[in-house]
Protein backbone atom coordinates (compact mmCIF):
# COMPACT_ATOMS: atom_id res chain seq x y z
CA UNK A 1 0.00 0.00 0.00
CA UNK A 2 1.31 3.25 -0.83
CA UNK A 3 1.57 6.22 1.04
CA UNK A 4 -1.41 8.33 -0.91
CA UNK A 5 -3.32 5.18 -0.25
CA UNK A 6 -3.20 5.45 3.71
CA UNK A 7 -3.17 8.92 3.41
CA UNK A 8 -6.54 8.46 1.32
CA UNK A 9 -7.89 6.07 3.71
CA UNK A 10 -7.08 7.92 7.11
CA UNK A 11 -9.70 10.72 5.75
CA UNK A 12 -12.48 8.87 4.22
CA UNK A 13 -14.40 9.27 7.14
CA UNK A 14 -14.46 12.87 6.79
CA UNK A 15 -16.58 12.75 2.98
CA UNK A 16 -19.57 10.98 1.78
CA UNK A 17 -18.82 9.88 -1.41
CA UNK A 18 -22.62 8.86 -2.14
CA UNK A 19 -23.64 12.97 -1.28
CA UNK A 20 -23.63 15.09 -4.22
CA UNK A 21 -22.54 17.93 -1.91
CA UNK A 22 -19.21 16.19 -1.17
CA UNK A 23 -19.05 15.33 -4.70
CA UNK A 24 -16.37 17.45 -6.07
CA UNK A 25 -14.39 17.49 -2.75
CA UNK A 26 -14.62 13.55 -3.20
CA UNK A 27 -13.52 13.34 -6.51
CA UNK A 28 -10.43 15.59 -6.13
CA UNK A 29 -9.46 13.11 -2.57
CA UNK A 30 -10.26 9.76 -3.99
CA UNK A 31 -10.81 10.13 -7.62
CA UNK A 32 -8.35 12.43 -9.48
CA UNK A 33 -5.21 11.19 -10.76
CA UNK A 34 -2.55 9.78 -8.20
CA UNK A 35 0.25 11.77 -10.05
CA UNK A 36 -1.49 14.85 -9.53
CA UNK A 37 -2.75 14.70 -6.16
CA UNK A 38 -0.94 15.71 -2.83
CA UNK A 39 -3.04 15.25 0.49
CA UNK A 40 -1.87 16.79 3.55
CA UNK A 41 -3.95 15.44 6.56
CA UNK A 42 -3.79 16.65 10.58
CA UNK A 43 -2.43 14.56 12.28
CA UNK A 44 -0.33 13.71 9.69
CA UNK A 45 0.54 10.17 9.34
CA UNK A 46 -2.17 8.19 11.32
CA UNK A 47 -4.23 6.04 10.99
CA UNK A 48 -7.67 8.82 11.60
CA UNK A 49 -6.62 12.64 10.72
CA UNK A 50 -9.55 14.85 11.59
CA UNK A 51 -8.62 17.45 8.38
CA UNK A 52 -6.91 17.27 5.17
CA UNK A 53 -6.12 20.25 2.23
CA UNK A 54 -5.65 18.42 -1.30
CA UNK A 55 -3.53 20.09 -3.43
CA UNK A 56 -4.19 18.86 -7.33
CA UNK A 57 -2.39 19.70 -10.24
CA UNK A 58 -5.68 20.87 -12.92
CA UNK A 59 -6.40 21.80 -16.10
CA UNK A 60 -7.75 25.45 -14.20
CA UNK A 61 -4.37 26.94 -14.44
CA UNK A 62 -1.23 25.64 -15.03
CA UNK A 63 0.83 27.68 -12.46
CA UNK A 64 -1.58 27.78 -9.11
CA UNK A 65 -2.73 24.60 -7.49
CA UNK A 66 -6.51 23.45 -7.22
CA UNK A 67 -6.98 23.42 -3.71
CA UNK A 68 -9.49 21.75 -1.91
CA UNK A 69 -10.13 20.57 2.22
CA UNK A 70 -12.00 19.91 5.49
CA UNK A 71 -10.82 21.54 8.13
CA UNK A 72 -10.52 19.93 11.82
CA UNK A 73 -13.70 21.38 14.15
CA UNK A 74 -13.26 23.90 16.29
CA UNK A 75 -9.90 24.24 16.46
CA UNK A 76 -7.91 26.91 15.14
CA UNK A 77 -4.13 25.88 16.14
CA UNK A 78 -5.54 23.17 14.29
CA UNK A 79 -6.66 24.54 11.29
CA UNK A 80 -3.79 27.17 10.74
CA UNK A 81 -0.96 24.09 11.33
CA UNK A 82 -2.83 21.93 8.64
CA UNK A 83 -2.65 24.89 6.07
CA UNK A 84 0.72 26.04 6.76
CA UNK A 85 1.99 22.70 6.34
CA UNK A 86 0.27 21.93 3.23
CA UNK A 87 1.05 25.36 1.12
CA UNK A 88 4.15 27.49 1.89
CA UNK A 89 3.69 31.28 2.42
CA UNK A 90 2.99 33.15 -0.92
CA UNK A 91 1.58 30.37 -2.90
CA UNK A 92 -1.12 31.87 -5.05
CA UNK A 93 -4.26 29.30 -5.52
CA UNK A 94 -7.54 28.81 -7.03
CA UNK A 95 -9.67 26.90 -4.31
CA UNK A 96 -12.91 25.46 -3.14
CA UNK A 97 -14.16 25.37 0.02
CA UNK A 98 -18.22 25.09 1.85
CA UNK A 99 -19.19 28.64 2.31
CA UNK A 100 -18.90 28.59 5.86
CA UNK A 101 -15.30 28.44 5.58
CA UNK A 102 -14.73 31.76 3.48
CA UNK A 103 -14.17 34.03 6.51
CA UNK A 104 -11.63 31.67 7.66
CA UNK A 105 -9.96 31.81 4.63
CA UNK A 106 -9.92 35.73 4.24
CA UNK A 107 -7.93 35.49 7.32
CA UNK A 108 -5.01 32.95 6.00
CA UNK A 109 -4.91 34.09 2.19
CA UNK A 110 -4.48 36.99 0.18
CA UNK A 111 -8.27 37.49 -1.54
CA UNK A 112 -8.40 38.05 -5.52
CA UNK A 113 -11.54 37.17 -6.27
CA UNK A 114 -14.50 34.97 -4.86
CA UNK A 115 -17.33 34.02 -5.99
CA UNK A 116 -20.11 32.12 -4.45
CA UNK A 117 -21.71 29.44 -5.75
CA UNK A 118 -24.96 27.41 -5.71
CA UNK A 119 -25.07 22.90 -6.62
CA UNK A 120 -28.07 21.61 -8.45
CA UNK A 121 -28.47 17.73 -9.36
CA UNK A 122 -30.83 16.13 -11.76
CA UNK A 123 -34.54 15.33 -10.10
CA UNK A 124 -35.71 12.42 -11.16
CA UNK A 125 -38.33 12.28 -13.90
CA UNK A 126 -38.25 16.08 -14.59
CA UNK A 127 -35.21 15.41 -17.64
CA UNK A 128 -36.64 17.04 -20.71
CA UNK A 129 -34.37 16.36 -23.22
CA UNK A 130 -34.41 18.59 -26.44
CA UNK A 131 -31.29 18.16 -28.96
CA UNK A 132 -30.37 19.72 -32.27
CA UNK A 133 -28.82 17.71 -35.19
CA UNK A 134 -26.28 20.29 -35.05
CA UNK A 135 -24.91 18.39 -31.97
CA UNK A 136 -21.43 17.61 -32.29
CA UNK A 137 -19.40 14.97 -30.15
CA UNK A 138 -15.67 15.35 -29.64
CA UNK A 139 -13.07 14.74 -26.82
CA UNK A 140 -11.63 17.73 -24.35
CA UNK A 141 -8.02 17.80 -23.70
CA UNK A 142 -8.39 15.78 -20.50
CA UNK A 143 -10.15 12.41 -22.89
CA UNK A 144 -13.35 13.84 -21.12
CA UNK A 145 -16.73 13.99 -23.79
CA UNK A 146 -17.29 17.50 -25.23
CA UNK A 147 -20.88 18.42 -27.17
CA UNK A 148 -20.70 21.34 -29.21
CA UNK A 149 -22.58 23.34 -31.88
CA UNK A 150 -20.65 25.29 -34.76
CA UNK A 151 -21.05 28.02 -36.34
CA UNK A 152 -20.52 27.94 -39.93
CA UNK A 153 -16.77 28.63 -39.55
CA UNK A 154 -16.45 26.14 -37.08
CA UNK A 155 -15.66 27.64 -33.96
CA UNK A 156 -17.90 26.34 -31.07
CA UNK A 157 -21.11 28.32 -30.05
CA UNK A 158 -22.18 26.64 -27.77
CA UNK A 159 -20.44 23.71 -25.25
CA UNK A 160 -20.81 21.61 -22.43
CA UNK A 161 -17.95 19.82 -20.77
CA UNK A 162 -17.16 17.67 -17.93
CA UNK A 163 -15.48 19.42 -15.06
CA UNK A 164 -14.80 15.92 -13.89
CA UNK A 165 -16.21 12.77 -12.80
CA UNK A 166 -16.33 9.99 -10.14
CA UNK A 167 -17.89 6.59 -10.31
CA UNK A 168 -21.17 7.97 -8.70
CA UNK A 169 -21.31 12.04 -10.51
CA UNK A 170 -20.04 14.42 -12.93
CA UNK A 171 -20.23 17.94 -12.87
CA UNK A 172 -21.27 19.57 -16.35
CA UNK A 173 -20.29 23.18 -17.51
CA UNK A 174 -21.67 24.93 -20.42
CA UNK A 175 -20.22 27.54 -22.33
CA UNK A 176 -22.38 30.18 -24.60
CA UNK A 177 -20.97 32.74 -26.90
CA UNK A 178 -23.10 36.65 -26.49
CA UNK A 179 -24.41 36.59 -29.71
CA UNK A 180 -25.78 33.37 -30.30
CA UNK A 181 -27.93 32.70 -26.90
CA UNK A 182 -31.67 31.98 -26.79
CA UNK A 183 -31.38 30.29 -29.61
CA UNK A 184 -32.05 27.08 -27.66
CA UNK A 185 -27.85 25.49 -28.63
CA UNK A 186 -27.52 25.68 -24.44
CA UNK A 187 -29.87 23.96 -23.91
CA UNK A 188 -29.42 21.27 -26.67
CA UNK A 189 -25.49 21.07 -25.59
CA UNK A 190 -26.53 20.33 -21.84
CA UNK A 191 -29.70 17.82 -22.79
CA UNK A 192 -26.79 16.06 -24.69
CA UNK A 193 -24.41 15.99 -22.40
CA UNK A 194 -26.94 14.87 -19.75
CA UNK A 195 -27.85 11.87 -21.69
CA UNK A 196 -24.27 11.01 -21.78
CA UNK A 197 -23.34 11.21 -18.10
CA UNK A 198 -27.12 9.48 -17.34
CA UNK A 199 -26.21 6.34 -20.03
CA UNK A 200 -23.04 5.91 -18.11
CA UNK A 201 -24.94 5.78 -14.58
CA UNK A 202 -23.86 8.78 -12.89
CA UNK A 203 -25.99 11.38 -11.95
CA UNK A 204 -25.53 15.09 -13.37
CA UNK A 205 -24.58 17.81 -11.55
CA UNK A 206 -24.48 21.40 -12.18
CA UNK A 207 -22.51 24.60 -10.35
CA UNK A 208 -24.31 28.30 -10.82
CA UNK A 209 -23.20 31.78 -9.62
CA UNK A 210 -25.42 32.36 -7.48
CA UNK A 211 -26.32 35.60 -9.31
CA UNK A 212 -26.31 33.84 -12.68
CA UNK A 213 -29.61 33.95 -13.49
CA UNK A 214 -29.35 32.85 -17.27
CA UNK A 215 -27.18 29.62 -15.99
CA UNK A 216 -29.37 28.92 -13.66
CA UNK A 217 -32.85 28.82 -15.94
CA UNK A 218 -30.97 26.67 -18.42
CA UNK A 219 -30.57 24.36 -15.47
CA UNK A 220 -33.75 24.32 -14.34
CA UNK A 221 -35.18 24.08 -18.43
CA UNK A 222 -34.07 20.94 -18.62
CA UNK A 223 -34.58 19.39 -15.03
CA UNK A 224 -31.86 20.47 -12.37
CA UNK A 225 -32.85 21.28 -8.94
CA UNK A 226 -31.14 23.35 -6.71
CA UNK A 227 -29.24 20.78 -3.84
CA UNK A 228 -28.96 23.46 -1.27
CA UNK A 229 -25.53 22.93 -1.07
CA UNK A 230 -22.85 26.34 -1.20
CA UNK A 231 -19.55 26.77 -1.93
CA UNK A 232 -17.50 29.31 -2.92
CA UNK A 233 -14.22 29.40 -5.61
CA UNK A 234 -11.46 32.06 -4.93
CA UNK A 235 -8.22 33.00 -6.19
CA UNK A 236 -5.62 33.99 -3.45
CA UNK A 237 -2.19 34.25 -1.83
CA UNK A 238 -1.49 32.32 1.36
CA UNK A 239 -0.28 35.17 3.87
CA UNK A 240 2.75 35.33 6.23
CA UNK A 241 1.52 33.59 9.90
CA UNK A 242 -0.23 36.35 12.26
Amino acid sequence: MNDLTQTRRSIRFLLDHTDPADGMASYYVFNHADEKTRLVTHPADTDRAYGYVAISRTGYDLFRPFITMRLPKRDMEARSELIYAALPVGTAVIAQVPTAYFPLMQAFFHIESAQGMALYQLKNGRFQSEISLMVTRSLSPSGLPRFAIRNQEGDPVAAAALNWQSPQFAEISINSKPGYRRQGWGKSVLSAMVEHVLENGRLPLYVAAEDNEASIALARKVGFVRNGATVTFFQGTLREMG
